[in-house]
Order: C-alpha cells, then structure tokens, then sequence
C-alpha cells in the first residue's frame, strides 16, 4: 500500500479515488484533517456535469491504521450511471467540499496522481438461455440479456448459428414464449425456432452452436449435437437433393480441371499464326457452302457495283502488287478499283499501274501531278467512285479473298451502311501476327480510338453525304470521317463483321511497325474528337493518353443532379468508416448524400457506429433487421432517396481521386440513352478487379483483363480506354433514378445474392440504352469482404439456383448468347481471357442465334 501524505491535497483534506472496477464502480477515501471525525461528502462530475453527492463513510480500516485516524468511516463508492456505460469515453471526477478535486491514483502510485479519470466501460452483460432441442427438424430455446446493475432483462436478442463451424444463419429471438416470461418474469418474446436448410440436413449427427450476439456468449446445451433427418424417406429425399445442390459445383471444378490438363487443345495470340492458318481455311469453306446453298435454293443475291479505293505514294512495289492482286483474286467480281498515284514519280510504280489497268479493265488510274497527302488523294478517288458501295483500301495491305463477298452480303442481311471487319498483320515473311478481334459497334470506345480502321465499307450515297477526309485531321483524317458517319447514321446501321479480312501490312515505313513515326497524328486525333464533341453540343476535355493515339474524353458536366450513394453493411465497421472517409475527403462535388443500409449489425461498434454517423451532413442510416438480400437492400435504400441518381457501392470500395463523381456524373449526362456508368477496379496488389463484365461466356458473367497490372493497357487498349458493355459491376455502379425504377430494380425475389447487378445491366441494355464503364474512374477493391465466397458449402445450392435464374432469363438472348462487346473469335470457356476460340467452332452459336 501506499504511503499516505498528510498534504497530498491540501492542508484541510486528504484523501484519493484509488480504484475503479469494471462495471462502472469508483471507490476511494477522504478525510477531513481539521475535523477527522467528521463524515465528508463529495460531488461527482462526468463530463463536467453534477451527479450528486457521494458521502464519504464506508469502512475503510487500512487508511484509519496508516494515518491514525479516530474513526474508519471515510470511505466512498460510486456506481456510474448505466447512461454512461455505452462504450464512449468519458471523464470522471470527484470535488472536494472547498472545491478542489480529488486526486485518482493510477498505476503509477502517487507520482501518477490526477484530477479525474477516463474511462470506456460498457454495461455488464449477463446471458440466461438455452438450447431445448429438435422438433419437427426445427432447433428451438429461448435466451434474455441482462444488463449492467439493472433488474431489467432484454429479450428478441440476435443469435448466430454454427454447423460444424461454417457459419449457416442469424437470426432473431423474438417468438413468444409463456413458459420462460411466467417463470423469469421477463418480456416472453425471447424464444427461437430455427428450421435447419436442406443443405444442412443429414441422417447422421452434427455439432449445432449458438451464440448471442454481439458479445458471442455461447448458450447453455450448446454445442447440440444431433442428426437433423430421422425418418428414412425423408432422409433420401434430402441427401438427393443435397447431392443434386453440389453437382453443379462438381461439375464445374471437374471442367476447370480438364480445361487446365488439356492445354494443348487452346490457341492464344501468341500462337496466333497457327491458329489463323486454320482459320482462313475454315473461314473460306464457310463462305463457299453458304454460296453453294444459296445457289441451289435460287437464292443468290444481286452484285452491286462496288468501288475499290487505293491512293498510291512511294509503295515498295512487291507490296503493291501484292495488294492489287488481292482485289484481283476475290471471289467477289463486281467490281472497279480506283487507283490514285499521288505523284509519286516512281517510274516502276506507274509502270506497273499501266499494267494493271491493260490487263483488268476494272481497274482505272488517276495520276496527281504533285503529292498533296492522304486525304486528298482518296477524296480524288472518293469523287470518281461509281460503285454502289465503297471500301478504303491502303497501297500495301492486302484483302483475303473472300473480303468483298463477305462484306457486302452482310450488308444486304443487314441493312448496314458502314462495316467494318476484324484485321491482322502480315509481315514481310508472310506470317500473321496482331489480330485486331473488334466489338461490334462501340460509340464510346470509338471516341477514344479509331479502332474500326480496316476493312472499312460504306454505301456510296451516305459517303457522299458525310462528307470527303479533311486534310486538316491528316494522321487522323479516318478517325475523323468514322466520327462523322457516327453523325448521321443511326448505331444498328453500323455493323461489326467479325471476320478476319483485312492483313495490314508490316514494312519499315509503315505505322504498323511504329506508331510513334506519325506522332503528328496524335494531335489530329485529339482535335478530330473534339471538334466532333463540339458539333453534337457537348463540353469536355480530349487528351492524348501517354503521347499515344489513343484518347481520353473528360465529360464537364453542365448540372448538378443530387445523387444518393447507397452502401449497404452489416458489422465490418473499420472497413465500413474507412469507406465512408475516403468519399467525404476524396469527392469534389457537393450535391450528394449516403444511405448506409445497416443490415442486421449487432456489434457494439455497429452500434456506436450508427449513433455517430448520424450526426455526420448528408449521412442517412436506413436499418433493415432482415437475411442479407442485396438485391432487397439496395431497393429499399432507393425508395428512401429523391435524388435523380444513384450510385450502388460496397462497402469494400475505397476511393481516392476527388473527382470520381463528377467523372462518372458527366459520362452518364452526355447522351440521354446511356442509362448505367461503372468504372476500374483494383485489388490492393495494384491488379485489376473489374474492367468490364462480359456475359454469356466463362458462365454466366465475368470480367475482363482480370489480373493484368493496373497501368497495362490491355487487349488492343481496351483496359485504359472507356466504352459500352453489356454489363458492369454493382461495386461501384451510378443509375439514373428513373431508369432504375423503369425496369423494375434489382430482382430481390430470384437474385438476392449474386447476379443482380449483371441482371440489372441487362434489363437497361434490352430497353435500349447504354451502359458504360469509365476507363477514368478508379477506385480500389477488396472483393467479397462484405459476403464471402459463392462456392462455399452452404451457398453453393442458393449460387446454382441463382446461375439458373440467368440462363432462363437471359440465355436465348442475342446479346447474351454473343456478348456484342466480346468478339466471337475469342474463347468463350475458362482459359485466360483472349484465348482463341478453336475456328471450327467460332460460327456455331452465332449462326444458331441468327
């Protein structure tokens, strides 16, 4: 103990607040020196504020032995308010009667003497329950909590439910019990009644636990062992069904596996010269046995006249005549092909020209007598077109045979008046090398690069109405032109050929071989897309990404729409206020608010949480005591919102650049029909989480360029550049309000857990709208921290039926069966994505679907 001092406080008192014990209680004593037999009484503060008297006069023997005092009745006890054991800090403090406080004596004895002291106590906890046991396959018992020094119990507490350790259900103890309110005298809502699910139902014995939450006090009679099932019938019928809940999965780990033990049954694109060798061979036969049952069904479409474009300068002739003889050799033969010799003043080339023209009498030559560029060389050839149609041809690429009747078939199929088709190159050896594997018609991709390029066929009539190239864009004046056809054509009147047509030729001069030998294309491209933004009314800010050709459009919004970001959680409060910092320090728009849906937490830090937040401005807490339902969740937070849109995120999504919203905002403003906006994600290890999603392959859904570092540019610059897709992530996912609501929200009957997002995406892309994913917008990712994994044991049954729903729903689609966004050259099983489909069975569904 101790030593005491006769002047540790003042002249007149002596005496410490010496002990403080859980649950609340302060103890010490006091002495008045000038008259020690005197009782004194003192005021307790917390927090500053007055909670009465505490009168100094309990037995304190250890201190009358010590200071020889007359009398041992100096001592005190002070119970905190149960008020003040929520778990907050507060400071507590005891004046003396001539207003001086009374020292607390910490651990560190008298050198640690202090006016007051803090303390973060919560109430005692004291749980009275049990398990009764099984009836009619149903775990029943009751359980109350007491708290703190009260008489008063509290009933419909929360339970967790274990089944050999996995983790199977939360629920709430809220049924009326008479039996257990008579005999405690306590609020009879505290029983429980839990139907075991079906995956969980065995004929032999299992270990049930139940804990009350949030303290994970255990019940009594748990753990309750037992087997759910006894009668025999009723026990096949059960061990059927599980068995057929856990096929599935079996099935699908059993297809990876053979997937992985099988490589040499895949093609990817480093090995693309071998696959498209098969390729060009099935390709033509293709084309051949279409033309054969055409023929013998008297079906044969009309040829219409079609015009070759080719504007010459300086070709290596070799490369020349390669190219004029692939126009020779198509299979199609209604045709001119326009030569335009750009002044060239190679005698060998005009030579061979005159050749050309003497031996084929479709093809005709235009002579420039000086060199004035690209674009005017082909508006020479642009104006003397007398074909139907028109298709853009460069002086040293060449056409697989095939080309023209491909192209103008669709055409007639279709009602196109622009297609394009895929392309690879071809080097000086002969070997293909970098397919260009095209989505169909991408608005948004196209604004940040000209990736229809070749093979490009347009309806003369409507080349005439757009317009001849602009010297002014030279380096970009085809991006240029394929803007301004986007202008005055409607989206289905522009139509993807996925097929390989088109070898564009890799020689030293080429910008196949070196893009940065036409760096003054960079600013063409930039001034092409902002002057097309410009002609459409839009405001927004074009920039070469890197010094490449490739651009970035940085919408500026014109209003301030109010939005509601909805988070949904339940406990995981560390990563649930980390979420929320991260939007309030990193957001520089201002008119917006978060919905947390606080979804059955019952930490105590849940519930500190939720008293906090709700001083916070713009911070709405919406509880739902409910099964988790994601789909339910999110609905429910938008029935309490105005705001015109809203923004679904997870609570695992930390953001850091200030202008995320305003990004996605603007996106989603720039065109009326665009109905959904995501955005890239990373993992914490600085890989990419979600650049889009792709339906219909690898399952039902999944994400493209997973894994790749999160700068690498990705598949023909798709993981930096934004662009429509089918589908993008609920992780962070902005809506209009009003299109939401249109199509019904999200399913919260057949989807509660997984695939409501990609769901949700579908129903806005089949009213007719865009979806669009925002290369710009990036934010990291802690996938699944909120739910947990799809394939565990006691989620397998729901994801199978929830994987059904989608297949049902969406699987005789168009846009399912072939995702427009994903080339149907690419594979469409689980290896890497843009593997290469086997070219054997690249048609078979997509001309099945046709």
């Amino acid at each position: 103990m101790d030593s005491f001092s006769a002047d540790a406080v003042s002249t007149r008192f002596n005496g410490y607040f010496d002990r403080y014990e859980a649950g609340g209680r302060a103890s010490g004593w006091v002495t008045d020196l000038s008259q020690p037999a005197k009782v004194v009484v003192l005021r307790a503060l917390i927090d500053g504020v007055d909670q009465g008297e505490v009168v100094c006069n309990g037995h304190r023997d250890d201190v009358r032995g010590a200071l020889g005092l007359p009398t041992a009745e100096v001592g005190f006890s002070f119970d905190i308010p149960e008020a003040f054991l929520d778990g907050e800090e507060h400071v507590l403090s005891f004046v003396l009667p001539d207003g001086a406080f009374l020292p607390h004596m910490g651990e560190g004895g008298l050198s640690a003497l202090k006016p007051s002291y803090t303390f973060t106590d919560a109430p005692t906890v004291e749980i009275q329950g049990n398990v009764d046991g099984l009836v009619h396959n149903a775990l029943r018992g009751w359980v109350i909590r007491k708290i703190g020094r009260t008489p008063l119990v509290q009933a419909r507490c929360d339970i967790l439910i274990t089944c050999e350790n996995i983790k199977i259900a939360q629920i709430k103890a809220d049924r009326f019990r008479r039996d257990v309110g008579n005999v405690l005298g306590c609020d009879p809502n505290c029983g429980f009644e839990f139907t075991v699910p079906h995956a969980f139902q065995k004929s032999y014995t299992q270990k049930f636990r139940f804990f009350v939450l949030p303290e994970m006090i255990e019940l009594g009679n748990s753990p309750f062992v037992t087997a759910t099932v006894s009668d025999f019938l009723e026990g096949k019928l059960v061990s059927i069904g599980n068995d057929m809940s856990k096929m599935y999965a079996d099935m699908e780990r059993l297809r990876r596996e053979i997937i992985s033990l099988l490589p040499s049954q895949g093609y990817h694109l480093g090995d693309y010269d071998r696959w498209a060798r098969r390729y060009y061979e099935n390709l033509r036969a293709r084309v051949a046995a279409e033309r054969q049952l055409l023929k013998q069904a008297g079906k044969l479409p009309e040829e219409p006249f079609v015009t070759v474009m080719v504007p010459t300068y300086k070709p290596l002739l070799s490369d020349f005549v390669a190219a004029v003889e692939s126009v020779i050799a198509q299979t199609y033969q209604n045709w001119e092909l326009v030569i335009v010799d750009d002044g060239s003043k190679s005698q060998e080339v005009s030579d061979r020209i005159d050749a050309f023209c003497a031996q084929d009498k479709r093809i005709r030559c235009i002579r420039s007598k000086k060199n004035v560029g690209i674009a005017k060389a082909t508006n020479i050839s642009m104006d003397a077109a007398l074909g139907e149609w028109t298709v853009f041809f460069d002086h040293d690429d060449v056409l697989v045979d095939v080309a023209l009747e491909v192209m103008i078939r669709t055409a007639q199929r279709t009602g196109a008046k622009l297609l394009y088709s895929d392309e690879d190159k071809i080097d000086q050896a002969g070997y293909f090398l970098e397919p260009n594997f095209k989505p169909d018609w991408n608005y948004r991709y196209v604004l940040g690069c000209n990736y229809v390029c070749h093979l490009t066929v347009i309806e003369t009539a409507t080349m005439r109405e757009v317009g001849l190239l602009k010297k002014e864009y030279d380096g970009a004046q085809d991006h240029d032109f394929i803007l301004r056809c986007s202008e005055v054509l409607e989206p289905s009147q522009i139509v993807h050929v996925p097929e390989l047509l088109y070898h564009w030729r890799i020689t030293p001069n080429s910008t196949a071989a070196d893009v940065s030998k036409k760096g003054y294309a960079v600013d063409a491209g930039v001034r092409a897309v902002s002057d097309h933004l410009k002609r459409k009314g839009q405001v927004a800010k074009v920039s070469s990404i890197n010094g490449l050709t490739i651009y970035g459009v940085e919408w500026i919004p014109q209003s301030q729409p109010k939005v509601s970001i909805i988070i949904p959680f339940r406990d995981q409060i560390e990563t649930t206020r980390k979420c929320i910092d991260y939007i309030r320090d990193n957001t520089d728009y201002p008119n917006y608010e978060i919905i947390l849906v606080n979804n059955w937490s019952t930490s105590t830090e849940a519930s500190r949480f939720s008293k906090e937040i709700k001083d916070r401005p713009n911070v709405r807490v919406l509880d739902v005591i409910e099964d988790f339902n994601y789909s339910r969740l999110n609905n429910l937070a938008t029935a309490e919102s105005d705001a015109e849109y809203y923004v679904f995120m997870n609570n695992d999504v930390f953001i850091e650049d200030e202008t995320w919203l305003n990004r996605i905002l603007g996106e989603a403003m720039s065109d009326e029909r665009i109905g959904i906006v995501g955005g890239k994600f990373l993992y914490p290890n600085k890989t990419v989480q979600h650049a889009g999603v792709i339906v219909g392959t690898h399952g039902v859904a999944a994400h493209i360029h997973l894994g790749i570092p999160h700068d690498d540019y990705g598949y023909i610059g798709r993981a930096r550049l934004s662009q429509d897709m089918v589908a993008v992530t609920a992780a962070c996912m902005l809506i209009k309000a009003d299109v939401f609501k249109e199509v019904g929200g999200f399913d919260e009957e057949h989807l509660k857990v997984a695939y409501n997002d990609v769901d949700l995406c579908l129903k806005v892309y089949e009213s007719g709208r865009r979806v669009v994913w925002c290369a710009d917008f990036v934010a990291w990712h802690h996938e699944s921290l909120s739910r947990g994994s799809d394939m565990r044991p006691d989620q397998e049954a729901r994801f199978f039926r929830e994987q059904q729903t989608m297949y049902q729903r969406w699987g005789d689609k168009p846009f399912f069966r072939n995702d427009p966004f994903f080339n149907p050259n690419f594979s469409r099983v689980d290896r890497l994505f843009y593997d290469l489909e086997d070219p054997a069975r690249i048609r078979t569904e997509s001309e099945e679907a046709a």
